[in-house]
């Protein structure tokens, strides 16, 4: 097998300049032995992954082509190199004790994936990823900057969160029509909220859902209306993660 086509609904654009690859995986910190791939494709990182003796590595795509190809290409890894679907799999199976997430995250489904590692944050000390420059603009946003929303506050909640380098549409292939960025999350020292993280998070996200209205008119379904706070006055991309946090117990408190 010489070549994995690229499948525009796996969203799969296949990194091909080993410098990045190079570069991606060196800024993997030693924080975990194990590290869990995703969409390895044709094994660009990968590679750079199994020679570094530090890291007990795990690839899993959900493209059985890429699959087979990497079983022809590295078969003394073929343990390591499994079919699955990230989004459906128990991730719990992968390893016994916390692992690190590295990849080049399907555009299409990069925003399911952080999801999914906010619901594991326990187990998944830190991540480092290429994703679109946008989506990484966004996630590393802080409260006051327009891109700033939903995804931002709940990683940023959880995970310390660095944009690390912009990476063009020529390294790629097929080149994507925009540009690529790597970030890197790291689990920060909050182990749980000091609220009910389920309205916290209903908060969030009722207030970005409408975000050009005043958080007094976008949570109506959520405070009555007798709450008093003077943050209602004000649009949720002014908040940080501990205004939130902040409101989410007065609202708690009045609620009670």
């Amino acid at each position: 097998m010489s070549i994995v086509r690229a499948k525009k609904h796996l969203g799969q654009h296949f990194l091909k300049d080993q410098n990045i690859a190079c570069k991606i995986t060196a800024s993997l910190l030693p924080v975990t032995k194990g590290v869990l791939e995703i969409g390895p494709g044709m094994g660009v990182l990968t590679r750079h992954l199994l020679k570094d003796t530090k890291f007990s590595v795990l690839a899993i795509d959900i493209d059985q082509e890429s699959i087979d190809y990497l079983h022809e290409e590295l078969p003394a890894h073929k343990e390591q190199i499994i079919y699955g679907d990230f989004l459906k799999s128990n991730i719990r199976n992968f390893y016994t004790e916390p692992f690190s997430i590295i990849g080049n995250l399907p555009y299409n489904i990069s925003s399911q994936i952080f999801f999914r590692i906010l619901e594991n944050r326990d187990l998944i000390p830190q991540v480092v990823c290429m994703i679109q420059k946008e989506v990484a603009e966004r996630i590393s946003a802080s409260h006051g900057n327009k891109t700033y929303g939903i995804l931002s506050v709940f990683l940023q909640t959880f995970y310390d969160i660095e944009y690390l380098f912009t990476v063009g549409e020529q390294v790629f292939d097929p080149p994507p029509k925009v540009k690529s960025a790597v970030i890197r999350l790291i689990r920060n020292k909050r182990e749980k909220l000091d609220c009910d993280e389920k309205l916290f998070f209903n908060i969030v996200k009722s207030g970005f859902n409408q975000r050009r209205k005043t958080l007094r008119n976008s949570l109506k379904s959520i405070i009555s209306p007798d709450f008093a706070s003077e943050t209602l006055s004000l649009r949720p991309e002014q908040l940080s993660v501990e205004d939130f946090i902040t409101l989410c117990k007065e609202i708690q408190q009045a609620n009670k």
